[in-house]
């Protein structure tokens, strides 16, 4: 049912994502599925903000996201399931979206925390997945 799983993970908590990562592994084996995990590191927004970070700084913190992006799946991803690591920037939900375009995925798992009030106003990237997603979106609480 399912051939290609786009999970995106937040390393940020990294300790919250293992449950999300565990529903994709268990989809995953189920449907003989590839899984596309992946992490986003958010950009700027406005360039003026990247000006009081050294030269490098975004390239170094990609470097490092993947490096722990591959220690968090060594340990949370059986050897059998078949996976690879992405490592977007910028928007977080954008990347989200053009990522399960581009590996042409069938299904989005991710998670979600509770809202807080300040979500509701803008939108917590989720939310935002799930919205403007053209394939299912598994949200794992």
């Amino acid at each position: 049912m399912y051939k290609d799983i786009l999970v995106s993970i937040d390393l940020g908590h990294a300790d919250d994502e293992v449950r999300t990562l565990e529903t994709a592994v268990d989809y995953a084996r189920t449907f003989g599925s590839r899984l596309h995990v992946m992490t986003v590191v958010p950009d700027y927004g406005m360039s003026i903000v990247g000006g009081f970070f050294p030269k490098g700084h975004e390239q170094e913190a990609i470097q490092h996201t993947n490096d722990a992006l591959h220690d968090f799946t060594k340990k949370q991803v059986p050897a059998e399931i078949k996976h690879r690591h992405i490592v977007g920037h910028g928007s977080i939900y954008r990347e989200i979206l053009r990522y399960a375009d581009k590996v042409k995925a069938d299904l989005i798992v991710l998670s979600a925390a509770r809202p807080s009030p300040e979500d509701y106003l803008i939108g917590p990237n989720a939310a935002r997945v799930v919205r403007h997603a053209s394939i299912s979106v598994l949200v794992v609480r």
